[in-house]
């Protein structure tokens, strides 16, 4: 039986467990910041259907029949719904012209938002983490306040490059997209990592030792090759929360 078949009333409980999963170990790591941050996976063929947290939402509390449905191309969408309208308004604009981007997580995490807030934000590869993600980040340098509907449209333009998985907002934290719940989290987790490492490295006042473009780019493409890392990262933290007995899938 079908997850779907299980739960008639709710459609895409995969997707839903999996990004209610995801949403509790953000918190847990404490990716977070209160309840101002969003995440959203698109389940239709086009992508401008997606799942997204309840406004103001904790991330340690949502389950996965808390998502609400929204359509990216409805004017409308929000009337009705408890949606936050910055969520809409960034997630809005990726699920309606970046179909690539299949799940979107947007938060502001401490290192990736250091590394936002620096005149330059680039992240050199002074390790394994860092390289992972050589020439695949977009500085945002046009930061103009929360994100409205207008707002979301000129960040997702940003990701015209599907080579671009990760977005430093400049002034503002970091988004993440990637073709499942999986891999995105997977994305997230190791950036923040990598931001945390570099803004640690600046802190120490020495010289950076920083891998050549070349390796860099080796490493970062053995890296996408490696297989099934980001599906089974998410499996143990499913397995993991399921010990603990948490709500997270109901």
């Amino acid at each position: 039986m079908s997850l779907d078949t299980a739960r008639p009333n709710m459609t895409h409980m995969q997707e839903r467990i999996d990004l209610a999963a995801a949403f509790r170990w953000t918190a847990r790591l404490n990716l977070h910041e209160g309840v101002a941050n969003h995440f959203s996976m698109a389940i239709s063929d086009d992508g401008s259907r997606f799942l997204m947290n309840p406004n103001q939402m904790h991330f340690s509390r949502i389950r996965a029949s808390d998502l609400i449905e929204m359509d990216a191309n409805d004017p409308d969408a929000l009337i009705g719904t408890d949606a936050d309208i910055t969520a809409w308004g960034l997630h809005g604009g990726i699920h309606r012209h970046c179909p690539h981007a299949r799940c979107a997580m947007h938060v502001h995490s401490i290192h990736a938002t250091v590394l936002a807030c620096l005149q330059d934000s680039r992240l050199p590869p002074i390790d394994q983490n860092c390289a992972t993600f050589y020439n695949r980040i977009v500085i945002d340098d046009h930061y103009n306040g929360l994100a409205m509907e207008d707002e979301g449209n000129r960040c997702a333009a940003l990701f015209s490059d599907p080579k671009h998985k990760v977005m430093v907002m400049g002034n503002h934290g970091v988004m993440v997209i990637g073709a499942t719940v999986a891999e995105t989290f997977n994305r997230l987790y190791y950036f923040e990592r990598a931001a945390e490492t570099y803004i640690r490295a600046l802190q120490t006042g020495q010289p950076l030792r920083v891998l050549s473009d070349e390796v860099a780019e080796k490493t970062a493409r053995m890296l996408e090759d490696y297989p099934e890392q980001d599906t089974r990262h998410l499996a143990e933290l499913k397995a993991i929360l399921d010990e603990e007995g948490s709500t997270y899938a109901d």
